[in-house]
């Protein structure tokens, strides 16, 4: 029996997945990542681009399509090392940023990001989990226990690994793709005869490349994590087309409906407008339904990522326990509605060092690496000689004291990474380094 199944939880931490177990074709990819991907979380920017940036539909969608598919390309392209040495993303940072940057800096706030957005979608989901168990059973169960049992099924899940993963998100894919179709069905039904309302507004081209880049900075910093799942890929090419095709469907679906819903009923929330818009509550019971495991899916694969981080950081805990540890804190941060109330400035404190970062790990990997790690730096990697990427650390310590300084109405995050990226060339180039 192979050491996958052993015990029915996932063994293999920072050491690499023999070619035995590398059976994951591009299909599994896509299905995992378009679950992942449909969810309230990601709803939001596309909503705020109508809602606060006045863009007509049509303009908002596909400004944060086009810059979300930026940053797919991106996250796509980190998955190849994955596929091709079997190792997580947040070991495979330290052949890029170096040891200590990736131990010391990048998987804590790697770790740190994963445990606010876990709790935050444990505690999104409590609430309509707590308002349907009450509307249709008549039945009023605390908060903290709902949350305590959601929170922990997903901690579960994680714990068992990659094949849990796999397996459910393949179970809730025709759900989730049935209530994402009944969504666009409850939309185009309400719109009938409005079709001129969106088309008479002006697009204003500052506003639009706003939007794009907040769309790419909310999904680039998948480039630190997205080797976890690959490394059970055929092939590096089998992992890159399904992460590549699964998260540009799936968010092709999250942007369409989310401008829709953003248009015609000014509300950020689709899964909860378009459930009291449904022709039942029978249809109405079934969108929430997919809301609800579309946040299961996505907070599964946190939980997965994030104790990858953790394990970086903290080696000697080994797989089992490192993702019991995440998912304890996980369970105990869901309990606290509160942090939802925080997401702004929390997640703008977070930007700070996860955009520098991954402008670093990219531009390193597919501009000074050229998409290759050579045997040489995978020894250097396993040995723990290549300790300091000393331009990485400057360029880091630099653009992350420039993201605070910004101010917020200016989307710090695209300037950053732009500029990190051509901090980083820079000193490459002026600093010789191992």
């Amino acid at each position: 029996m192979t050491r996958l199944s052993k015990r029915n939880f996932e063994q293999y931490g920072l050491e690499p997945v023999p070619s035995s177990l590398k059976m994951s074709t591009w299909k599994e990819y896509a299905i995992i990542a378009f679950a992942f991907s449909v969810n309230a979380g990601n709803f939001l920017v596309p909503a705020l681009a109508v809602t606060q940036g006045n863009l007509p539909w049509l303009a908002a969608f596909s400004a944060v399509w086009i810059g979300a598919i930026l940053a797919f390309l991106c996250v796509s392209a980190l998955s190849i090392p994955g596929a091709l040495y079997g190792l997580p993303g947040q070991y495979i940072l330290r052949a890029f940023v170096g040891s200590w940057l990736a131990t010391k800096v990048a998987s804590p706030i790697r770790v740190l990001t994963s445990l606010y957005w876990f709790s935050v979608q444990t505690i999104g989901g409590t609430y309509i989990l707590q308002s349907v168990i009450s509307n249709y059973f008549n039945i009023r169960v605390p908060f903290a226990l709902l949350a305590i049992l959601t929170a922990s099924l997903m901690a579960y899940l994680a714990l068992v690994g990659y094949d849990a993963v796999k397996k459910v998100t393949r179970v809730f894919l025709p759900i989730l793709i049935i209530g994402q179709g009944l969504m666009l069905f409850i939309i185009v039904s309400e719109l009938k005869v409005t079709t001129s309302s969106s088309s008479e507004t002006s697009i204003h081209w500052g506003i639009f490349f706003f939007y794009m880049s907040l769309a790419f900075v909310q999904f680039i910093s998948g480039v630190s994590a997205s080797s976890d799942m690959t490394r059970y890929a055929k092939s590096a090419r089998q992992g890159f087309a399904g992460m590549f095709l699964g998260n540009s469907a799936g968010y092709f679906m999250t942007a369409l409906i989310g401008t829709l819903v953003a248009a015609y009923y000014q509300s950020t929330n689709p899964f909860v407008v378009l459930s009291e818009q449904a022709m039942s509550p029978f249809v109405g019971l079934f969108i929430t339904l997919s809301g609800l495991l579309a946040m299961i899916s996505i907070n599964i694969g946190n939980a997965y990522t994030g104790s990858f981080s953790l394990l970086n950081t903290w080696p000697t805990l080994g797989r089992i326990k490192s993702a019991l540890l995440f998912g304890l804190v996980g369970v105990v941060l869901s309990c606290f509605p509160s942090l939802a109330k925080e997401a702004a400035s929390i997640i703008s404190f977070l930007g700070a060092g996860i955009i520098p970062l991954s402008a670093i790990i990219v531009v390193d990997y597919l501009w000074v690496k050229k998409g290759l790690i050579s045997d040489e730096q995978l020894v250097k990697v396993v040995s723990g000689s290549y300790k300091l990427n000393i331009p990485a650390v400057l360029t880091f310590t630099i653009m992350s004291i420039s993201y605070l300084l910004i101010p917020k109405e200016f989307s710090p995050g695209m300037l950053i990474f732009i500029s990190s990226s051509i901090t980083y060339l820079l000193l490459k180039k002026m600093i010789v380094t191992n």
